[in-house]
């Protein structure tokens, strides 16, 4: 009977993983979709590239590392709006294929996946639904990173050892390499993992030659495709950051750490108490004090902190892809010590499954509130800036009368505020007809140059040329 239980809990577990990343990712698209998050922080510059059809020419010539992202999302919107001469629906093609990313990450695992009880696909969902919505809504190429590395790790794993099979383990591990130069450490974590098989093993070796190859792309691409002298500063500096430890001290961060502290502290003085249901009530507890929290003490948007918080897929993915590994070979011998630690772990979830469950849910909940803040926040700044959009308020100082200051927004909005980025918003909510630029004053990034903002107002394009003319003044007063 107890083994029953301990296969039945364990079973929960899985189905509550699957269950909760599947919604997740097919949440992503509709809540994306539906509040316009698109346009939101860098969102805005890429989706009015994409409406003017500028993509490359405006920005994806600097960052030839992230081409991947650039030909299954951007260029694709791009082309729609050029035959359809819609730019609104082009922006809202490009919103559906990078918020679809993370669905169609995990039909592909799926499909790829071929380990016992399809435990690389369950960890996909895990990871999906504890790592995603840290991110959500930030156009961060990380998200598509997160998105092929599932099913690459599958592939690697799984694919035919044919030429069919090694041409897909090759393009699989390519079109992960140029999503974001951090997928560069979660493609090397695949091969890393793969070493579990065996040094000697052929799914190894073909993975490990398949990295190396994608290493000498990647090297010459960016050789001989370097960013603008502008940007080139800009990059080292945000490469120099992008592992800085002050990124996790933010507020979902800290509110997520504390959450699991606090419940496993109650679950060790509960099961004094009640063994079995220990985790229930320890998770009630947790739930009335985050209640609590959120409705009396909480005025906080996780909102910029998103786009930092890449980092935590760089360095938390490969964990879950390791795990994922260490199970899905439970088919194959190993190393005593490895297979050790492998037994350790299914029987730690058999066993534990009811509170590690609780425990997610916990988690699941934290998301989701943090989720509907920021939606909520976010419709109204974008409300504010399209009102100051379609407005007569003007701030000459800025450099032009039909200029007008975001700082005039209500400073409870401002959480939500993408300095180099209002521009292009205020051009795009206005239906690229805005009676004045949003511009934020305190702005020292500015995207486009004077020649490249000039030769695309001259251009044949969909969108009228009065919001162009006014891109094109802000780009040459500053560059």
């Amino acid at each position: 009977m107890s083994a029953f239980a301990i296969r039945s809990d364990s079973d929960a577990l899985r189905a509550l993983a699957i269950g909760v990343g599947l919604g997740w990712s097919a949440a992503f698209v509709v809540v994306a979709l539906s509040f316009g998050l698109a346009l939101y922080a860098d969102g805005a510059m890429f989706s009015y590239a994409v409406a003017v059809g500028d993509v490359w020419a405006f920005h994806w010539h600097n960052i030839s590392g992230r081409l991947s992202v650039f030909i299954l999302t951007l260029l694709p919107a791009e082309l729609y709006v050029g035959l359809s001469g819609n730019p609104k629906a082009g922006i809202a093609v490009y919103g559906l294929l990078f918020y679809v990313a993370p669905l169609a990450g995990l039909i592909g695992t799926f499909a790829a996946d071929r380990s016992q009880g399809r435990a690389i696909f369950v960890y996909a969902c895990c990871s999906t639904a504890v790592l995603c919505p840290l991110i959500f809504g930030f156009p961060t190429e990380m998200w598509l990173a997160h998105a092929v590395f599932w099913p690459t790790l599958a592939v690697c794993h799984y694919g035919r050892r044919t030429v069919a099979g090694t041409a897909m383990v090759f393009i699989m591990m390519l079109t992960l390499a140029f999503t974001h130069e951090g997928a560069l450490v979660l493609a090397a974590s695949i091969v890393a993992a793969l070493a579990l098989r065996g040094l000697r093993d052929a799914s190894f070796l073909r993975a490990a030659a398949a990295l190396v190859a994608v290493l000498a792309i990647a090297i010459t691409v960016k050789i001989a495709l370097p960013p603008d002298d502008y940007y080139a500063g800009v990059f080292l500096r945000a490469a120099l950051h992008f592992f800085d430890p002050g990124i996790f001290a933010v507020g979902v961060v800290i509110l997520l750490l504390a959450t699991l502290a606090c419940y496993g502290v109650l679950l060790l003085l509960f099961s004094t108490l009640s063994p079995s249901r220990a985790y229930l009530y320890a998770a009630a507890v947790v739930l009335i004090a985050l209640t609590t929290y959120w409705l009396r003490f909480d005025h906080t948007v996780h909102a910029s902190s998103r786009y930092y918080l890449r980092t935590a897929l760089v360095l938390l993915t490969p964990i879950f892809g390791g795990l994922a590994t260490l199970i899905a070979t439970c088919d194959r011998r190993l190393p005593p010590r490895i297979d050790g630690l492998k037994r350790a772990m299914i029987s730690l979830r058999d066993r534990a499954a009811p509170p590690l469950a609780a425990a997610f849910v916990l988690v699941t909940l934290v998301h989701v509130v943090e989720t509907v803040k920021f939606v909520a926040g976010w419709r109204n700044y974008r409300a504010a800036v399209t009102a100051l959009a379609t407005g007569d308020a003007s701030d000459p100082a800025l450099g032009d009368p039909r200029f007008v200051s975001s700082q005039r927004i209500a400073a409870s909005l401002s959480q939500l505020s993408w300095f180099s980025t209002t521009p292009y918003l205020s051009v795009i909510v206005a239906n690229f007809r805005p009676n004045r630029l949003v511009i934020d004053p305190t702005g020292n990034y500015f995207w486009l140059s004077c020649a490249t903002a000039r030769a695309n107002e001259n251009a044949v394009r969909a969108t009228p040329r009065e919001g162009r003319t006014l891109i094109r003044i802000y780009s040459c007063l500053h560059r």
